[in-house]
Order: structure tokens, then C-alpha cells, then sequence
């Protein structure tokens, strides 16, 4: 299966106070090691989405700035998509310091040439560790420039859209999905409740705007 890959580091950090990207563990900062996480799966290519002020050309990485500023983690991944020369988008967030090369690519198995994936823990989809299909750009597009700015929301249309799957991770592997906001969850990063969800601000997504959004992008 061919898919390109994106590690979205381009957030503001803002309850971490300092940029999560460069985090010190197991000698290497965090975003190298994710790096190195996602390249033992053998994407076409590897692209970082990246802060505007921030020089990451030690990691021999092409680097994505966001089209939609102050945009979340949404506009990450749909410069990923946008750049994409695979069909498939495997997307991580930088700050999952447990992700395991062997939890994506359980994850990749799930998917099909033209269907992404997406992992829900509990009751919680988690759609920074997963996988879209490039066929989902103009969704994350729209839904931008409508300043529809949640991630969560963007993989629900992405499901009703018949674009990705929903993957339920077994309680065993949540610790995987794991991460790092705040200088308090440095001591443990593999112990946090994964189920917890992230500070989302962004405007969520109505059901009734959901399925018009949906209804309009269907050919």
C-alpha cells in the first residue's frame, strides 16, 4: 500500500510553553523521533507541518505551512492532503510520545486503495493518528474556509462520506494514543488516559450543516 505521511508540529504549544516538537526523549527531540516512527513503514514521502517561525531543515524533511492560519491541527492535515502524491495520508500528531510503528501499521491494515482509517478510543475518535485518503481534500478545504476548525469533526464526515473506516483500539493499546499537553504529563507519558479528549476550541460541526457539507462534495 502506498500512502505519504504528514507529522503535525506546526500547533502553538501554548499550555506545554515551549514548542512540543522539540521535547527531549531517549536522547532525540520528539518530532525526530516520530519521524523515525513513521519512516519503519515506508511512506513515499514524509512531510512536517511546521511552525512559520521555526527552521527544521536538520531533518531532511519537506516542510508544509499552513494555508489557514491559527487553524488547528485541521489545516495541517489538509496541507498534507493537498500535497500528497499518494492516495492515502497516514497523519500524526507530533505530541503521541508511546506511538509504536507497529500501532500504525495495525492501523494501516484497515485500510483500502481509496479508504482511510480512522481509530477510536472508547467513545473518542482520535483523528490525529490516523489515515485519510487524499480524496478527502476538498472536505478539509471546505470545511476550513466555513472556520469548521475541528479535527474530530473533519474524520466524522470523512466516515459519513464513505472516505474512512472507524478502527475501535482495544483498551490494551490506548496508552499508544497517549499525549503530552502540559509540563505534568512529562513524568508519565505512556500512563495519561488517552480517553481524555483534547482542548478542542474550534466550532464543531452541526449534524444538519454535517450532512449538508457531506451531500455537496458527493459527485
Amino acid at each position: 500500500m502506498k500512502f505519504s505521511a504528514v507529522i503535525l508540529a506546526g500547533g502553538k504549544s501554548s499550555r506545554m510553553g515551549r514548542d512540543k516538537a522539540w521535547l527531549p526523549l531517549d536522547g532525540q527531540p520528539l518530532l525526530a523521533r516520530q519521524i523515525a516512527v513513521v519512516n519503519e513503514l515506508g511512506p513515499v514521502e514524509l512531510f512536517i507541518s511546521g511552525r512559520g517561525d521555526t527552521d527544521y531543515s536538520a531533518l531532511a524533511c519537506p516542510v508544509l505551512r499552513d494555508a489557514f492560519p491559527d487553524a488547528g491541527p485541521l489545516a495541517g492535515i489538509a496541507a498534507g492532503l493537498e500535497a500528497a502524491t499518494a492516495p492515502l495520508v497516514l497523519v500524526l500528531a507530533v505530541d503521541m510520545p508511546a506511538m509504536t510503528s507497529a500501532t500504525l501499521r495495525d492501523l494501516a491494515g484497515h485500510c483500502r486503495e481509496a479508504r482511510g482509517v480512522v481509530p477510536r478510543i472508547g467513545r473518542r475518535l482520535e483523528p490525529l493518528a490516523a489515515i485519510y485518503p487524499k480524496a478527502a481534500t476538498p472536505l478539509a478545504l471546505d470545511l476550513l474556509r466555513r472556520q469548521l476548525r475541528a479535527a474530530s469533526g473533519f474524520a466524522e464526515l470523512c466516515q459519513q462520506a464513505g472516505l474512512l473506516i472507524v478502527r475501535d483500539v482495544p483498551e490494551v493499546e490506548w496508552a499508544s494514543f497517549a499525549n503530552w499537553n502540559s509540563p505534568d504529563d512529562l513524568a508519565a507519558p505512556t500512563t495519561l488516559p488517552p480517553h481524555t479528549p483534547r482542548r478542542n476550541t474550534k466550532a464543531p460541526v452541526s449534524r444538519i450543516m454535517a450532512r449538508t457539507i457531506v451531500s455537496r462534495l458527493q459527485p
